[in-house]
């Protein structure tokens, strides 16, 4: 009999689709349930057959911090049950406080607990949750903010990728139209929306440009008719269950450096600018972008200088294209053994250590 598993996350794609990765390296195996609350529903594939909903309160509001920790008591008396009922014998968190509950539950259990951490700092949850996990897999051993006591609980992997992706195969050259793809983020970027499309248009003057943008919903109908009064080809939308599609057809991608979406990019050798949100948690987002950079794979802008900055880059690797072959090669280098087989045995074997 296989033995049963439950991966926690929730919240926004950057929680939800490495739990998605990982149950599809976890399901061949083994029997695997996801948690999400309601919001991560929406990044949750029709693949995905055994789903539980756990609605965990922020803790952020000092005025309703009484009635919530008496909600997450509840919701934790609520999972140990769900453990025990499903017969759960390890326990996989992506981070974030939606997996409260559920790792208190299992603690109580003595369930092995996994964390799973895609940013180059460390989460809060992550770090509350290290002195009850027994590994944390990371995408490098130099995770800023992490504590050295818990060094030794690392487990570093390649970022994980969906399966799919790496069987797409990255474009070499570049196509007759060049392929702006523009990612905002689970909350679209509203950066993006207003400074970015009269920079394309001016751009679109003298060069064959197509864009893909992703955006927030309520801007999907207004960007459409933007971009088609100016004679630009364009696909505008809010979220794509299949959006390598627009991974693999992009050229070159302007994000704000989610660790799931940069590291797709890599695998698929696909230059990126990055343009990280200042008020992310820990600016993780600058560091999982900095690592990028420092590898010579992608170009960072910061946020107040997007503006005046975007235009002359975007012209100058349109005018000389040698840097942005460049870094198109230093991606294949750096994704030189990483493949979906190599992630898959590093996490079994790591899980099934005694």
């Amino acid at each position: 009999m296989k033995n049963s598993f439950l991966i926690s996350t929730g919240g926004s794609g950057g929680h939800v689709i490495p739990a998605i990765i990982l149950n599809q390296h976890l399901s061949k195996k083994f029997n695997t349930i996801i948690s999400t609350d309601k919001r991560g529903l929406k990044y949750i594939d029709d693949e995905i057959k055994h789903l539980e909903i756990i609605n965990t309160p922020k803790l952020n509001n000092i005025f309703l911090l009484p009635i919530n920790l008496v909600i997450i008591f509840y919701l934790t008396y609520k999972s140990y049950f769900l453990l025990k009922r499903k017969k759960i014998k390890k326990i996989f968190s992506t981070g974030g406080y939606m997996s409260l509950p559920l790792v208190l539950a299992a603690k109580f259990l003595r369930l092995d607990i996994y964390l799973i951490e895609p940013n180059r700092v460390i989460g809060r949850a992550n770090k509350f949750f290290l002195n009850y996990c027994r590994k944390i897999f990371c995408y490098t051993d130099q995770v800023r903010n992490f504590p050295d006591s818990f060094k030794n609980k690392i487990v570093t992997i390649n970022p994980l990728v969906r399966e799919n992706i790496y069987k797409l195969k990255p474009s070499d050259k570049i196509k007759d139209k060049f392929t702006l793809l523009i990612v905002g983020g689970s909350q679209g970027a509203e950066i993006f929306d207003e400074n970015l499309k009269d920079t394309i248009v001016d751009i679109s003057k003298k060069n064959h440009i197509r864009v893909i943008h992703q955006t927030n919903e309520k801007n999907v109908s207004a960007l459409s008719n933007f971009y088609s009064n100016n004679n630009i080809e364009s696909k505008i939308f809010s979220f794509d269950k299949n959006f390598s599609n627009n991974l693999q057809q992009a050229d070159l991608c302007i994000t704000r450096s989610g660790a799931s979406t940069i590291a797709e990019l890599s695998v698929l050798s696909v230059p990126f600018i990055a343009v990280p949100l200042p008020t992310s948690k820990d600016n993780h987002q600058f560091e999982n972008a900095n690592f990028y950079k420092n590898k010579d794979c992608c170009w960072v802008i910061d946020q107040d200088s997007f503006k005046i900055e975007i235009k002359s880059l975007l012209e100058k690797i349109l005018s000389n294209k040698s840097v942005f072959y460049r870094k198109k090669e230093n991606f294949k280098k750096l994704n030189y053994q990483n493949t979906w087989n190599n992630v898959n045995q590093k996490i079994l074997s790591s899980i099934n250590e005694n």
